[in-house]
């Protein structure tokens, strides 16, 4: 198993991070022939993991969503940090901290349009970890 930790600046306002070139560059590391599972971990109560399609709308989309689904005004019972962050504790459960994905031949099994992304509608927070863990078929 291989497991590495990168940071990701997601500024001060809710966004969509687009990951894929990241985790392209970390396998391409482990070599063209690996095959095997990888888990992208977001070691945060606030932040979550997606496949979507980016760029074309989709992620502004989802942020859109999630503003609809989770407000962020005073409905929460968690209430410390920035008005609303009550709901950025809830995201999680929504969108999920983790994920597996398959890798062939040193890439991510990724239909065409989908790219891994962190979502994060917390502004509090500007810099994010994300935890790659590949198991591989290598003995």
């Amino acid at each position: 198993m291989y497991s590495e930790l990168i940071e990701v600046r997601t500024g001060s306002s809710e966004t969509v991070v687009d990951l894929t070139r990241e985790i392209q560059e970390y396998l391409q590391d482990k070599g063209s022939s690996v095959n095997g599972l990888l888990n992208v971990f977001v070691p945060h109560a606030t932040a979550g993991v997606a496949v979507i399609e980016t760029g074309a709308g989709s992620d502004t989309d989802l942020l859109a969503a999630l503003r609809d689904l989770l407000p962020a005004d005073d409905r929460w019972g968690h209430r410390h940090g920035s008005p609303g962050h009550g709901r950025d504790h809830v995201l999680p459960a929504i969108v999920a901290p983790s994920m597996s994905i398959p890798v062939i031949d040193g890439r991510p099994a990724l239909g065409t349009w989908q790219s891994i992304c962190l979502v994060d509608t917390n502004g509090d927070n500007p810099t994010r970890s994300v935890r790659l863990s590949l198991l591989t078929d290598a003995h």
